[in-house]
């Protein structure tokens, strides 16, 4: 990671703050920036933590990227992370002398839940819920610290002004000028330019100064487990088991890529959450619940996390909002918090930059909180279900059995990966078409192009697949904020048109031979997401 705009250039107003420059703010900041305003922000770091963290992104997040020309570069680093899992099972075979047999590609990625892994060969891909992601569907191999390299590059190329090494100290409102004034530090010597911003977006984690000096409620339950996650030298490995694991004392996991170690155990919180993960530390953890000897040797990286459950109640007070971790935690297992956070941003982003601009009413991010939320919720309580499963009790070690059961059938896989994948998640929005509330499904076009690419720019678009002039015209009074394109799609004959707003949720829909009620609510869909026509509609 390195700066967008040295610290010695950085200008004191701005339209939009965002602190925390890890993925979930970074998108954010390139999302505002395709609608329009200034941002900076403001991330305490100087580099990428490297600190093992989420391996992997779901159906949501790839084609959130995806609607922005950026899948290609994720398919990259998928083919690499598989390269490194190969590695993996070459060593493990070299340990176990089994050395010469060819190592197996991995199946279709489909995830794990409470570790307990979906076996992507009995993925029902003709689910229309799946038929809809289109390439998305291909690609979830992608390692955080990946993605957030990616968005660093992004954000250069669309003019954001990252400030490294530098965190948020405080901010207040000031009522004369009608602007929050962000007061940043840098780290090295105390110091610190002061911002004057219109909003300010907290992206800066679990434990949010933002969340914290606005006043957000964050109710939930307190964390029952220690886990550690780590990547390490060790011998003694050939002990351990590859996969996730359940024993008597917890549960481990081993692998997907060479010295990479997970361990919980519901011992309850550590005692020092703050305090430096030791080798001696992972080792005995380690020992403990694989009952393995294994002799850590060396740390590359380490963290220690919690299950506590928290959300904020709201995602908005007066100016400012939270994003991400700062708007919600839980246990990091099946790899939702990574996921959730791209989801507020694609979320937030294009509706915070129209009312800034001043072309959306203030009330549009009322819908933030009434979209996400209800996300947000889902995934606390899925993760809590999660830990439930992982407990060393006979109880729940039944209950393990009986849903390891459920999850080894094409039914079970499919349901389970579905609610993973976030492909199964709908806003609640006006209109009576299936699609609507929902991603957009990719189609593919009559020219061959996909309607993902037609949503690079970030704005909102009217896909017409019929020759409808009312259409047309509805559209032209909305200039640049919708874009209109007019074809056809072989594949789906049965639709004629498809509002899709620029986070890729359908809006309005309508099919072909639709009823004059379905196609009257197109101007409604248009005046509700995206304001006054420049010019009067039909």
């Amino acid at each position: 990671m390195s700066p967008v705009i040295s610290m010695d250039s950085m200008n004191a107003r701005c339209d939009v703050v965002v602190a925390g420059g890890g993925p979930v703010g970074l998108m954010l900041a390139c999302e505002l920036r395709l609608g329009g305003p200034s941002v900076v922000v403001v991330e305490r770091r100087t580099e990428v933590d490297p600190t093992v963290k989420a391996g992997s992104i779901n159906t949501s997040t790839a084609g959130a990227f995806h609607r922005r020309g950026m899948l290609p570069a994720l398919a990259e680093v998928q083919r690499r992370s598989v390269e490194r899992f190969q590695t993996f099972v070459r060593e493990r075979q070299a340990t176990n002398g089994t050395a010469g047999r060819p190592p197996r590609t991995p199946s279709r990625f489909a995830g794990h839940f409470a570790g307990i892994m979906l076996r992507g060969e009995l993925l029902d891909t003709a689910d229309p819920d799946f038929a809809h992601a289109g390439p998305a569907h291909d690609v979830g191999l992608v390692p955080q610290q990946e993605i957030e390299r990616l968005l660093a590059e992004r954000a250069r190329e669309l003019g954001v002004e990252v400030r490294l090494g530098t965190e948020l100290t405080w901010f207040d409102e000031d009522a004369d000028e009608d602007a929050i004034v962000v007061r940043p530090a840098r780290l090295a010597d105390g110091s610190g330019q002061a911002v004057h911003a219109d909003r300010l977006v907290g992206c800066d984690g679990g434990r949010s100064t933002v969340r914290r000096l606005a006043g957000f409620a964050f109710p939930g339950t307190d964390p029952q487990i220690t886990g550690h996650q780590a990547l390490v030298e060790m011998t003694g490995s050939e002990a351990l088991r590859p996969g996730w694991n359940a024993t008597a004392t917890g549960m481990y996991a081993h692998g997907p890529v060479p010295g990479r170690i997970l361990t919980v155990e519901f011992d309850g919180p550590p005692a020092e959450r703050g305090a430096d993960v030791t080798a001696e530390e992972l080792q005995t953890s380690l020992r403990r619940v694989s009952g393995a000897e294994v002799t850590i040797t060396g740390v590359r990286t380490a963290t220690r996390f919690t299950d506590h459950a928290r959300q904020a109640t709201d995602y908005r007070a007066g100016r400012v909002l939270p994003a991400g971790d700062a708007a919600h935690v839980h246990s990091p297992f099946g790899g939702q918090g990574l996921n959730l956070g791209i989801g507020d941003a694609m979320n937030l982003g294009w509706k915070l930059a129209a009312v800034v601009r001043g072309r959306a009413p203030e009330g549009l991010l009322d819908s933030y909180t009434a979209e996400r939320h209800p996300i947000g919720a889902w995934v606390l309580g899925w993760t809590r279900a999660q830990i439930a499963l992982m407990r060393p009790e006979p109880q729940a070690r039944a209950l393990r059995e009986v849903v390891t059961a459920l999850a080894g059938s094409v039914a079970g896989t499919t349901y389970f990966a579905k609610k993973l994948s976030g492909v199964a998640h709908r806003y609640d929005l006006p209109g009576r078409h299936p699609l609507v509330g929902r991603s957009a499904p990719d189609l593919e076009l009559a020219d061959g192009t996909r309607l993902a690419d037609l949503l690079h720019d970030g704005r909102a678009l009217l896909l017409g697949l019929a020759d409808d002039a009312e259409l047309r015209a509805r559209a032209e009074g909305y200039g640049e904020r919708v874009r209109l394109v007019t074809t056809a799609c072989p594949d789906r004959p049965d639709l004629a048109g498809l509002l899709v707003r620029p986070d890729g949720i359908t809006a309005w829909a309508i099919d072909a031979g639709g009823t004059p009620e379905t196609g009257a609510g197109l101007g409604d869909a248009l005046s509700r997401w995206f304001g006054t026509p420049d010019r009067p509609t039909c």
